[in-house]
């Protein structure tokens, strides 16, 4: 009889219900992008948290009509951003709550994990494999940009901070430069598309990296001020700025490499979808030859609630 494990992630600007079989394959992959009027650079977290607690009830109504609830065996969903003490957004409530009510009233085991941590799992549905006990993760979203050490151990994923942004993360930078040329939150689809077409800028473009830590702001003013001052079009000024951040993650990725002598890194979380950078990112990784770049498919990289489904299976069957 076929098992299924269902997850929820009510992350910032994504409704999501996921299911997954005992075997890591996708059964169902719904979500609901929460909506942001034309302009705003985001939602409120209780603008957000008003969303997902309209879109639940009828998401759930729909995922009892495509599975069979009787082959259920695990109810999961993402807590928190990160594993980490004092991690804490309102919005994963709407999800933590409406999977632990089901997963009572079914008499089903119910298995928390933090956002972060779906983002890494949703790389392995579908069979996916790092052939490993330990890689880096870089984990870029709307809201982060961090490089994590990740070893797989028997009851889940060890997750250790050791790089990424001290300032804004990739997508805020993504999103604002977006914003400056009228685009629609989010950007990065938008900027994605448009650096299909473009040329990178032949001007010494702020790259600031030291070791494993990047500073965006300075690549933020410099392409506002080059909005406001000079005549670019729109799709060589998105090559540009998708440069300087694949550029800029590139380097902080070659270090962590080099640090703990680790060849493999997964790049997951919204921005990682991103052609740009799934395309060029092996260019600006130092010594790449023996590095393995994993990437999601595309729509796993997005907010799910299949990564987190992913995990509960792994952690019912017994690691990951």
């Amino acid at each position: 009889m076929e098992k299924l494990f269902i997850g929820f992630d009510t992350s910032a600007y994504t409704t999501s219900i996921g299911v997954v079989d005992q075997f890591g394959n996708e059964v169902l992959n719904l979500r609901e992008i929460l909506k942001v009027k034309k302009g705003n650079r985001g939602l409120r977290q209780q603008e957000a948290v008003f969303q997902h607690i309209n879109n639940l009830p009828k998401m759930i109504e729909e995922l009892t009509t495509k599975i069979d609830i009787k082959n259920v065996e695990a109810i999961s969903a993402s807590g928190s951003p990160r594993n980490i003490i004092g991690s804490y957004m309102p919005v994963f409530k709407a999800g933590k709550g409406q999977a632990f009510i089901l997963s009572s009233i079914l008499d089903k085991r119910y298995f928390e994990f933090s956002h972060q941590e779906g983002h890494i799992g949703s790389y392995f549905i579908n069979n996916k494999k790092i052939n490993s006990n330990e890689f880096l993760a870089l984990h870029i979203s709307g809201g982060t940009t961090e490089l994590l050490k990740v070893a797989k151990e028997s009851n889940g994923l060890d997750i250790e901070i050791i790089g990424g942004t001290k300032d804004i993360s990739a997508g805020q930078l993504i999103d604002r430069i977006g914003i400056k040329l009228g685009l629609n939150f989010p950007c990065g689809k938008e900027i994605d598309e448009l650096s299909s077409t473009g040329e990178r800028l032949d001007r010494n473009i702020p790259i600031s990296t030291k070791e494993t830590w990047i500073n965006f702001s300075g690549t933020e003013t410099y392409f506002q001020r080059l909005i406001d001052n000079m005549n670019y079009d729109n799709s060589n000024i998105s090559k540009s700025l998708l440069y300087a951040v694949t550029k800029s993650i590139g380097n902080i990725i070659s270090e962590g490499l080099e640090e703990y002598k680790i060849d493999n890194v997964l790049i997951t979380g919204g921005v990682a979808s991103n052609s740009y950078i799934r395309n060029n990112l092996a260019n600006y990784i130092k010594n790449n030859s023996n590095i393995k770049i994993h990437f999601p498919n595309i729509e796993h990289c997005t907010d799910n609630g299949v990564g987190i489904a992913y995990l509960g299976s792994q952690e019912w069957i017994g690691g990951i």
